[in-house]
């Protein structure tokens, strides 16, 4: 028999003896579920006299919203910056597999590479939403190659782009179109990168800064012109100085226009950053971190050699370095392990260590009124937890889409 039919014939599921994160806080609350959404309970009851058709107990465990990467360059052997045979077979491998880590929404990341490799594989990666079949994607996330050469990092030199034009035209003659772009990384110290920063926040697409030289009064016109995160903190960036902090002064600038935040991503995988860094980074700006895990295609995989981009690397252990060289590459870490790694250096709430890898990155995208958080009418895309953070089971739109 349906809840109520004169608004849904719909069944409703009620998640009950669990502790929801909502307004920031671990609550004792049921939470409701209905047709793909979070359910508000008081109008169920008193506006529709409905009732749930079915519920789960959750064993006292704790249900967050799920979690969002915006950059994740592969994995499980399958590489995004590769124009491969089956572009879209590769995402929807990891995409899948990514569900028992508790993401249920992230952006594909292309690392540097020729121009005709862009052409081939964005016009591939489409956004969609997630389901049984695996987490959805939001969108690319470009990370170069408009990007400095002392600080490309992993990123081939012969491939790095310079801004000749300034604005659209560059951008199109590289990556060929912006349709499926959520987020492009880039220096902001180049040349006639003004232009180009302005087009792509106009058009709604995230502007990163990394792989770096600014000096902090370039970063702050950067985010002045409209780019609001910075790419893995830290890294393939000028260290921190006292005289010119550089792109990590974004933390604490006074000259971020009014009602604006500027985010950062962190991989805090225990080797990219030290966790005093990750700590004077969370202390000095607790509401701006998103954790990323920069994850490569050896994440899932055995230590030994394998690609990234149009790069070899190698995995040793928990590192994954270009190959060769000490130089590291991306991580291999997987976003329940950052969570966790995150909340044991740094000493945050269990709520802060959850929101920086939903509400925040949810926020930076411009999503966070339906995804990155369980307020009412948002998509029921969560995750259930045990007391050690460890992910037992995923949701997305209110449909178990794994379980350990």
């Amino acid at each position: 028999m349906p809840s109520n039919k004169s608004v849904s014939d719909a069944p409703i599921t009620q998640f009950v003896n669990c502790r929801i994160l909502k307004n920031h806080k671990l609550q004792w609350e049921d939470l409701w579920v209905r047709e793909g959404k979070i359910l508000n309970p008081e109008k169920l009851f008193f506006d529709e006299k409905g009732f749930a058709d079915h519920k789960v107990d959750c064993g006292s465990k704790i249900i967050a919203p799920g979690f969002i990467d915006v950059q994740i360059n592969g994995g499980y052997g399958i590489d995004f910056s590769q124009a491969s045979s089956d572009i879209r077979g590769g995402v929807a491998l990891v995409a899948k597999k990514i569900l028992e880590h508790g993401v249920t929404s992230f952006c594909p990341t292309l690392v540097t590479s020729p121009p005709d490799i862009y052409h081939k594989v964005i016009p591939e990666l489409r956004a969609q939403d997630g389901g049984p079949e695996g987490a959805g994607v939001l969108g690319i996330h470009l990370e170069g190659p408009f990007i400095s050469e002392e600080k490309r990092g992993a990123h081939p030199p012969k491939f790095l782009r310079t801004f000749k034009a300034g604005g659209v035209a560059d951008l199109m003659e590289t990556y060929g179109h912006l349709d499926n772009v959520a987020m492009v990384t880039l220096a902001p110290e180049l040349p006639n990168s003004a232009a180009a920063i302005r087009e792509l926040s106009g058009r709604g697409i995230t502007v990163s800064l990394g792989h770096s030289m600014a000096d902090l009064s370039q970063a702050e016109e950067a985010v002045q012109n409209g780019a609001t995160f910075i790419t893995h903190l830290f890294n393939a960036m000028l260290p921190f100085h006292h005289r010119d902090p550089g792109i990590v002064g974004l933390l604490t600038s006074d000259h971020i226009p009014p009602g604006q935040t500027v985010y950062y991503g962190m991989i805090a995988d225990g080797i990219h950053t030290h966790p005093a860094a990750l700590r004077i980074a969370h202390r000095a700006h607790p509401a701006g971190l998103v954790l990323v895990t920069d994850a490569v295609t050896a994440m899932g995989l055995p230590p030994g050699r394998h690609t990234l981009g149009q790069q070899q690397i190698d995995i040793q252990g928990l590192h994954a370095y270009v190959a060769g060289t000490t130089t590291l590459s991306g991580s291999i870490a997987t976003m329940d392990m950052c969570v966790r790694h995150f909340r044991e250096v740094s000493g945050c709430t269990v709520e802060a260590a959850l929101e920086a890898a939903s509400l925040h990155p949810a926020q930076l995208l411009g999503i966070s009124h339906r995804k990155g958080t369980l307020e009412y009418g948002t998509d029921a895309d969560f995750i259930v937890l045990d007391d050690t953070l460890t992910v037992r089971e995923t949701y997305i739109a209110g449909q178990q889409v794994w379980r350990k």
